[in-house]
């Protein structure tokens, strides 16, 4: 049982089952530090999970079911933004109506194009697209993609005068609106943003997968604020809490094949999101302005 734990081969599992929390972790890292909540993450993936399934499904190219799926995730969250930052309603409210309108909106679709409320039709994958063969980590061009992205956004949103005025308008709007910047449109891009990244989670589990499924993010939006939280609202922290989410479901799976108590083993991820999050969230400090909308003087 240990050898197989401390493998290569788990943690490439690992890693390939982080990608779906990473992904809208780092997407809800930019909305929040823009001061916008997006509660919205899961409907966004599922709803993303879908248009790349549709669009792989009629391409029959996994990479542009993938742009599609970052496309629909962007509107989903432009939906967001409109309803929280223009109309200033509550973001809450928003993201969980966002939620419950792409459950019935995919299965609905799914009836419609598929003739299954329950799954679509099985796409191709990514498994033609080899980066680097004989690197087990590195063959896969998704994973090497979501690496240098975390790597990228890192840089942008601390070293960039983009990522500056990003993080301004989530401490101090007023500030940051007296020194000329746009706070609306600077929310705007950071919810624009969580949306496309959210979207390529959920392009992931549906190209990982062969397929949609009714539901199949399975609460993995929600897992990602949480270790945006864990990670104290930075890309680098988040990806390390996701790793942890990915390492401790990957564990479950590995449990399952020991254990006639599955139900408890798949519990494992969920009871450690509450853990740890019991042991960071008082000690977390969210942006100033998070989840306040701006009224300009």
């Amino acid at each position: 049982m240990l050898e197989s734990v401390f493998s290569i081969a788990f943690f490439v599992q690992s890693l390939r089952i982080s990608l779906p929390y990473a992904l809208p972790a780092l997407g809800a890292t930019f909305s929040e530090r823009s001061g916008v909540i997006n509660i919205a993450l899961e409907g966004i993936m599922l709803i993303s999970a879908f248009a790349t399934t549709v669009g792989t499904y009629y391409s029959n190219e996994p990479f542009m079911g993938i742009l599609i799926g970052a496309l629909a995730g962007m509107l989903t969250a432009l939906l967001h933004g409109i309803i929280s930052v223009t109309f200033k309603a509550d973001q809450i409210v928003s993201g969980i109506a966002i939620n419950v309108l792409a459950i019935g909106l995919t299965k609905f679709s799914c009836q419609l194009i598929f003739h299954s409320s329950s799954n679509s039709a099985r796409i191709v994958g990514l498994e033609q697209w080899k980066f680097l063969p004989n690197i087990p980590i590195l063959d896969n061009p998704f994973i090497v993609g979501t690496i240098i992205l975390f790597l990228m956004l890192q840089v942008v949103l601390f070293k960039t005068t983009f990522g500056l005025r990003l993080r301004a308008v989530g401490e101090h709007p007023e500030a940051a609106d007296t020194a000329g910047v746009n706070v609306k449109r600077m929310r705007h891009l950071g919810v624009l943003i969580s949306g496309a990244l959210a979207g390529l989670g959920g392009a992931w589990l549906a190209i990982d997968q062969h397929s949609f499924t009714d539901g199949m993010t399975a609460g993995r939006g929600f897992i990602a604020l949480a270790a945006m939280i864990i990670g104290k609202w930075t890309p680098y922290g988040a990806a390390g809490a996701c790793l942890l989410f990915g390492f401790a479901e990957s564990l479950s799976i590995q449990l399952q094949s020991t254990s006639h108590a599955v139900q408890f083993i798949q519990m494992i991820p969920y009871v450690l999101t509450m853990i740890v999050l019991a042991g960071f969230i008082g000690r977390a400090t969210p942006p100033a302005a998070d989840g306040i909308p701006y009224e300009k003087e």
